[in-house]
């Protein structure tokens, strides 16, 4: 078998995806994996099949026994799914990491580490617990707090929060992948207490890096952002990587450069091993010297994930290399997904090792027939020598063939990780194509000149200052290479997720294209055929989505959001944005997450500041096209600074009175001459009519807003009625839900601050009534799908909440 690590490293994967969907109990799954050995050893005759279920069955039960509950005193165990107010005992796993955040241009400091609980103190008395846990802290710790000491930390312990809607950041899955099912928070560094004795000597990985900091910032005059970076690229130092610094790597598509990675290794390799062959070293001594360097950096660098899977790689690659193997890319990087998933078979589920291997395996088959065709381009008479050519022109063809190999990698590169881009970030970037040709080599220049600096350090200090400049300046251009770089037209563009069955047909089809098995003459008609199939499918479906109607209902904090997402994107709205923290910390991430680029109308229903205050930041960040308002006056400061800065532009903005109609929404309130003394009175209130499916947001309407709608309107039934909390009396009474009939009331609370809650007597009198309702406050943002043949309601988990039978939708 020309690649015999291959069907291995798959089955053993397909276990671990097995594993994610069923987890039947261990002893059986143990029992399976013996008896399937045992026919393995019994029957030559199917000795290969039955090899191949047993890797299935051993990569199934080694995820089940990684993530089963075995201890009696496993967190899960003990806790369960409830919060409790505690003291636990344990040892850090690493040193604490500091994250920066940056807000109204003040920095905010946030403490992460990771405990590995021995005990906990849930009432007066200890004990023992064992699990993982993951502690944010408000402020920097001090700095005898490092990974191996032993700690005491008082505050909530609960599991981390789902995803507020579809499309955020899932943070509890994420860390569940690493083993993390726990967090705990702490309100101050005074929460911490060093355990028993203290220890006093810092980590070798810690000192490495207080080390290797001092030596690269050596001769430079300040602590800039370029500085930083350095520090981020070279070290794996995250604190430097806030978002306001990370979005324009993000959008360019060259996060990457600041991660411990494939990249990183492969460069540091080649330098190494260019630096030896110089030395006339041979292949043996070169690995032989060349992997322990790499293991070393990857310890020193604190043992990050995605340098022990690049190692892994490249140990693999170089061992080969060493010992004159053939070398077959495919086949090492099968061997190296196959150790690294028996390791940690979480991985499989992480976004940077789907990247890292996607990218690199399309590399290895794309890489091959684009540098023939780039040979092809370049090719010159086959008669005449190239040393008779002038001296221009070699050095023309020199530059012409570095520069299409730096731009075929790259877009070898881009097609890999594509799919998985636009599922985990959300955007699809065509600049990443140029923004790579250039930024790879000015990373390579910049990590050269970090690794001259690192080993020159005191001993010659002039050299390790040259060093640090020239760095300094590389990653400066890098810095404006990617600023640059994303201002471009369509450089870069937000996108909704692709469905895991288009992610799935994507990479079967690209994979069978480079290849070669697709295009092979004896498969060429089926493939076409498929090909035809798939195209087909995709286009129903497509077909069929496009006419669905998504009204998402967000819980902000206080206030609450609406995101009519209407076919075409052309009638777009959403109504009422949150607070400068809601906008950039729930609205920014949603709308990205389902492809908002631009916005084309934004609708601010009155004056309250927990819905409007980031109204101004909010407006420039989707480039909002029209703002809609009622022709009510509120007295709030930011809501009236709003109303004058769109004085400056009345073509963006429209004031719509009762009676008006704008596409398929109905303002049913407040008239242009209604006064009330309450701002919660005169908010806007909105009926929607889609596909015969009748839709009424009522904002935060207070009492005496509600008796003038019911003066004013005989019939106001609606299917669904979408209400908020008032300040001064209960939402949406009983005469106007008999006026209203609604089959569901959602009812947008918060869990903060408290007076956001539904009170009991509301929650009584309105199931008294017999109406199902749903409480934001419980299920999270609530997503209401309206087709022409139906409706439903969907958690963000996408479980049903509510709907009618006859709504045929994904």
């Amino acid at each position: 078998m020309k690649r015999p690590l291959v069907p291995v490293a798959l089955c053993y994967a397909a276990g671990l995806l097995l594993a994610a969907a069923f987890q039947p109990p261990l002893l059986l799954l143990f029992a399976v994996a013996f008896a399937l050995l045992g026919a393995a050893v019994s029957v030559p005759q199917a000795r290969v099949w039955l090899l191949g279920a047993v890797l299935v069955v051993a990569g199934w039960t080694n995820l089940v026994t990684r993530t089963a509950v075995i201890s009696p005193v496993d967190l899960r165990q003990l806790l369960g799914d409830s919060a409790a107010y505690v003291t636990v005992r344990g040892t850090l796993k690493d040193t604490p990491n500091l994250r920066i955040f940056v807000r109204d241009e003040q920095e905010s400091f946030r403490t992460i580490a990771q405990l590995h609980v021995t005990s906990l103190n849930h009432s007066t008395n200890w004990q023992p617990a064992a699990g993982h846990i993951v502690v944010t802290t408000i402020g920097e710790l001090p700095e005898h707090f490092f990974a191996g000491q032993n700690v005491e930390i008082t505050g909530v312990l609960a599991r981390p929060p789902p995803p507020l809607a579809r499309g955020l950041f899932d943070y509890r899955t994420h860390l569940a992948r690493q083993g993390i099912y726990y967090q705990l928070r702490a309100d101050s560094t005074n929460a911490w207490v060093v355990a028993g004795s203290a220890l006093t000597e810092l980590p070798f990985t810690d000192r490495f890096l207080r080390w290797a900091k001092q030596t690269l910032a050596r001769g430079l005059p300040v602590q800039d952002e370029a500085l930083e970076l350095r520090w981020a690229m070279t070290l794996g130092w995250k604190t430097a990587l806030t978002n306001e610094v990370s979005e324009p790597f993000m959008r360019s598509g060259t996060m990457h450069i600041f991660a411990i990675s494939g990249l990183h290794i492969a460069l540091i390799a080649g330098i190494l091993v260019s630096l030896l062959r110089v030395m006339q070293v041979s292949r043996t001594w070169c690995g032989l010297i060349l992997i322990p360097l790499l293991w070393f950096y990857t310890a020193a660098t604190g043992w990050q994930s995605s340098a022990i899977r690049s190692t892994i790689m490249m140990t693999v690659i170089i061992g080969g290399w060493a010992l004159r193997r053939p070398s077959d890319l495919l086949n090492s990087l099968a061997a190296a997904a196959f150790v690294i998933l028996l390791w940690e078979p979480q991985q499989l589920f992480q976004a940077s090792f789907q990247l890292s291997f996607f990218v690199v395996l399309s590399i290895a088959l794309f890489l091959p027939p684009l540098e023939k065709l780039r040979d092809r381009l370049l090719e010159i008479d086959p008669l005449l020598p190239a040393e008779l050519l002038p001296r221009w022109q070699r050095s023309l063809r020199w530059g012409l063939r570095l520069l299409l190999t730096s731009f075929v990698t790259s877009l070898a590169a881009w097609l890999g990780s594509l799919p998985l881009t636009a599922y985990y970030f959300h955007l699809f970037s065509p600049v990443t194509l140029l923004a790579n040709v250039l930024i790879v080599p000015l990373s390579a220049l910049a990590l050269m000149s970090s690794l001259g600096s690192l080993i020159c350090g005191a001993w010659w200090p002039w050299a390790t200052e040259l060093f640090n400049h020239s760095g300094w300046f590389w990653m400066t251009a890098m810095i404006k290479v990617s600023h640059t770089a994303t201002k471009l037209p369509g450089a870069f563009f937000y996108v909704s997720p692709p469905s895991l069955a288009t992610i799935g047909c994507y990479y079967a089809v690209l994979v069978g294209v480079l290849s070669g098995w697709l295009v092979a003459r004896a498969r060429r008609g089926w493939a076409v055929a498929g090909l035809v199939c798939l195209c087909v499918a995709l286009g129903w479906r497509w077909q069929d989505a496009r006419t669905e109607v998504q009204l998402t209902v967000l819980p902000l904090n206080g206030g609450h959001s609406v995101f009519a997402n209407l076919p075409g994107g052309k009638e777009d709205w959403v109504l009422d944005c949150g607070n400068t923290n809601a906008v950039e910390f729930v609205m920014k991430p949603f709308l990205r997450a389902q492809g908002v680029n631009r916005l084309p109308r934004l609708a601010l229903t009155h004056g309250d500041l927990r819905h409007v205050g980031g109204a101004e930041g909010f407006s420039e960040l989707f480039q909002v096209g029209e703002v809609i308002t009622s022709p009510a006056r509120f007295r709030s400061p930011a809501y009236r600074r709003i109303i004058a800065a769109l004085g400056d532009s009345p073509r963006n903005h429209r004031t719509l009175n009762r009676g008006d109609e704008l596409g398929p929404w109905s303002v049913l309130h407040p008239a242009a001459d209604d006064t009330f003394t309450q701002a919660d009175d005169a908010a806007l209130v909105l009926l929607g009519n889609f596909h015969r499916v009748r839709v009424l947001l009522l904002s935060d309407l207070g009492r005496s807003g509600q008796e003038a709608l019911m003066n004013r309107y005989e019939d106001l039934r609606a299917d669904i009625v979408v209400t908020g909390l008032p300040a001064q009396s209960e939402p949406i009474c009983n005469p106007l839900l008999e006026l209203i009939q609604p089959h569901v009331v959602i009812v947008a609370d918060t869990e903060f601050p408290a007076t956001e809650r539904a009170k009991p007597a509301l929650r009584q009198r309105i199931d008294a009534l017999g109406i199902p309702v749903i409480y934001t406050r419980t299920n999270g943002a609530v997503t209401l799908k309206i087709r022409p043949k139906g409706w439903k309601l969907e958690s963000p988990a996408g479980g049903w909440l509510a709907g009618q039978d006859n709504y045929a939708g994904p």
